[in-house]
């Protein structure tokens, strides 16, 4: 053995295709092999081939990091190769030296379309820390080659201190690669159809009610084949490219008997589907709730032929994987396949068109909480319609998309990534305070700044009346349609910092009223940033034991590493109260919430749709279980506080805690948006989410909407708000000292 450490350089490139050899033992250097971190915060963070540390063979990789710093700094193999296998594993060793202040660990990342991440894996739970020797560590992952693109594995050392890894190997379901079966990867016929690319042809039109009642058949035509027809799932046709060659027969039709017959040879040109054997059997199963057809088969506008044909579609469907929609690993619908079209900001007519019906499709055949947006669905394609033609720039386009989004009643569904036309509208400079709604008014809660004269001239308590002399109730109703939330509660929660104190105006007029006294401010706006600053938040700590003997936790701030020290910390003391008015920061359902459960019960059910039967929902075989660990149990009474802020992973950990005797919920009206969220990208680059999965309490009782169950409801007051009190903390030691949890 050479007694040496040879330093290598390495470019700081990604990897390229051209790779064949997957080097895990470092036998051949750093080949293949490139960093990833910020060199502006770590100076120090380089690879050195070790002959002196070894696990196996002559040589071990090392790493180390002298300069204090917080970033994920990475060591990346990326393999580009596809390979046939449902399963992927990377296997290896790890040896660590003082990694005290941060963690180490292995990683793995599948991408597919878009730099999209299809899964991954960081160890979490298992990342490793200080010093330690050699240690085994496997990650495995599923594996579809029809959707992952690129496998980026390798290690990765947060803070200070060193790290050696050897002897690693990637497996496909538990075959080496050199054994592994590679796959590959038809052409997809749609990817040549390039001819609308750059515009749909479609110019502005005029809506009569036949063109509105042409548009709205159009777009539950086009959705419902695009969800059904085996031809159009395989990838044989580009569909957005197909709405533009189906569009002008449609608004040239003058009657229903000629929308009709438009339909009908546009659909004769697509191929008969096959006889399916089994789409009958897949429809006589068990659904939480089926597909809704609006009026497409209805009879009552298409011809008796044209309606035959598409039930034989809805019969003989596409059962196999959909090109424009898939199940990701959690099995929440991903669209990574839809084209955003972002170099068209501003679409044209035919465009605006596709937008609208692409969302519609969505929700109205993968959105699991269609049964409960509150109207029906295909009423919203139609009365949507003016909005999105008769848009004359990417403002109107961008807001008639937000108007639609807020139909839906999700607190996840908004427009999102910066969007220049909605930044504009909501405004792009912010109030140097914060302010909620407490009893219907509009109040000052916590100010920002002291460099302003806004603390000389506001004061905690204050109502705002009017903003540039507009009742603040007034500009409730005018941005209501803009506001997507799933109930009342998160519509004034998000209106203050999303829409009443938002301006692009660099002051903005104030009405208080402070104890009965009225007095006009034109208070200075500033940065977005600060804006939204939560100066009480800041300086919250993940848990303490108040003076009183009570543990208090901050999701907000907390990590499961956490754990073994808050055991400690909170031995003893008269009961826990978890302020979940936050997100929290670490996945706590079956950590933290195995500590206050006691016996092993079910606290949540999931539903799902399916690819095979567009529309249909089911429940998940299985429900969601956690408790039963008897190990340094807190058996101790627990107050969770809720509110507004309390969302989707929050409302989730909050239902696996409380599913334990001894935890009570106070609070408000959560958010209503619980389950994993999916991406949806529309024309004009615009960026949104839906709620992917149907969470369920085990008696299935909704979440959606209605949020948690609330055990002692309670709201702040005005009177506690401005003596800076906080009534649902007090509340929550109250019911600790009097027992009232049990």
């Amino acid at each position: 053995m050479k007694h040496l450490l040879l330093v290598l350089t390495v470019l700081l490139t990604s990897s390229t295709r051209a790779q064949q050899i997957f080097n895990g033992d470092f036998e051949n250097g750093t080949s293949g092999w490139t960093l990833n971190y910020d060199v502006s915060a770590v100076k120090d963070f380089i690879p050195i081939q070790d002959s002196i540390v070894v696990h196996g063979g002559r040589y071990a990789m090392q790493l180390a990091c002298k300069t204090p710093n917080n970033n994920f700094n990475s060591f990346n193999f990326t393999i580009p190769d596809l390979y046939k296998g449902n399963k992927i594993t990377l296997r290896g060793y790890i040896k660590t030296d003082h990694v005290d202040k941060g963690s180490a660990g292995l990683y793995m990342e599948l991408y597919e379309a878009k730099d999209r991440i299809f899964a991954s894996d960081y160890m979490p739970e298992a990342h490793i820390t200080g010093t330690k020797d050699w240690t085994q560590v496997t990650i495995s992952l599923p594996y579809d080659a029809n959707r992952v693109n690129t496998i980026t594995l390798g290690c990765y050392l947060v803070d200070t201190g060193k790290i050696w890894i050897d002897d690693l190997e990637v497996l496909v379901d538990d075959l080496p690669l050199s054994k592994a079966q590679t796959a590959t990867r038809q052409p997809l016929k749609m990817l040549s159809d390039t001819l609308f690319r750059h515009g749909s042809g479609i110019r502005d039109m005029q809506l009569t009610p036949q063109q509105l009642t042409n548009l709205s058949y159009a777009g539950q035509f086009w959705a419902f084949l695009k969800y059904h027809h085996p031809a159009i799932a395989r990838g044989d046709f580009n569909w957005d490219a197909e709405l533009f060659r189906l569009l002008p027969g449609v608004l040239a039709a003058k009657n229903n008997k000629a929308l009709s017959a438009s339909l009908e040879a546009f659909l004769d040109k697509l191929p008969t589907p096959d006889s399916c054997k089994t789409c009958k059997a897949i429809a006589a199963k068990k659904y939480l709730y089926r597909p809704d057809y609006g009026t497409l088969l209805n009879g009552k506008v298409l011809g008796t032929t044209l309606t035959k044909k598409l039930e034989y579609i809805r019969d003989n469907r596409n059962i196999q994987p959909n090109y424009y929609v898939t199940l990701g690993p959690e099995s929440n619908p991903d669209f990574s396949h839809e084209n955003g079209y972002a170099d068209m900001p501003f679409p044209d007519a035919g465009y605006r068109l596709l937008s609208l019906f692409r969302y519609w499709g969505i929700i109205n055949y993968f959105y699991p909480y269609r049964d409960i947006i509150g109207e029906d669905w295909t009423l919203v394609l139609g009365s949507s319609l003016p909005d999105f033609v008769h848009a004359k720039n990417e403002m109107e386009y961008s807001l008639a998309v937000l108007k639609i989004i807020g139909r839906i009643h999700d607190t996840h569904a908004n427009i999102y990534d910066g969007n220049s036309a909605i930044d504009s509208f909501r405004g792009r400079y912010a109030a140097p305070f914060k302010a909620i709604f407490a009893e219907g008014k509009l109040l000052i809660t916590d100010l920002h700044t002291d460099t302003l004269d806004v603390k000389e001239k506001l004061a905690l308590g204050d109502i705002i009346e009017k903003i540039d002399d507009v009742p603040v109730d007034t500009l409730i109703k005018k941005y209501l349609p803009y506001s997507p939330a799933s109930n009342y509660d998160v519509v004034l929660r998000n209106l203050p910092g999303m829409h009443l104190l938002r301006s692009n105006k660099t002051r903005i007029k104030l009405t208080i009223n402070r104890h009965g006294q009225r007095f006009d401010y034109a208070v200075p706006m500033v940065d977005l940033n600060k804006g939204r600053r939560n100066t009480k938040q800041e300086q919250y700590k993940p848990y303490t034991v108040l003076d009183n003997n009570i543990g208090l936790v901050y999701p907000g701030k907390y990590s499961n590493e956490m754990l073994p020290d808050i055991r400690k910390a909170f031995w003893g003391v008269k009961g826990m109260i978890i302020d979940m008015r936050c997100y929290p920061s670490d996945f706590m359902p079956y950590t933290f919430g195995n500590y206050i459960k006691e016996e092993k019960s079910p606290f949540a059910k999931f539903s799902m749709g399916t690819v095979e039967y567009p529309g249909a929902f089911r429940y998940f075989p299985d429900d969601e279980e956690n408790g039963g660990l008897k190990d340094s149990l807190f058996k101790g009474p627990v107050v969770v506080i809720v509110n507004s802020s309390t969302q989707s992973q929050a409302e989730y950990t909050t239902m696996a805690f409380q599913s334990s005797a001894n935890v009570k919920v106070l609070g408000s009206t959560t958010a209503g948006a619980d389950g994993d969220v999916s991406y949806i990208d529309l024309p004009g680059g615009i960026h949104t989410l839906i709620t992917g999965l149907g969470v369920f309490y085990p008696d299935n009782k909704p979440t959606q909407r209605v949020g948690v169950c609330i055990d002692y409801p309670l709201y702040p007051s005005i009177k506690g708000l401005r003596e800076g009190r906080d009534e649902l903390m007090e509340k929550a030691i109250e019911m600790i000292e009097k027992r009232k949890t049990r």
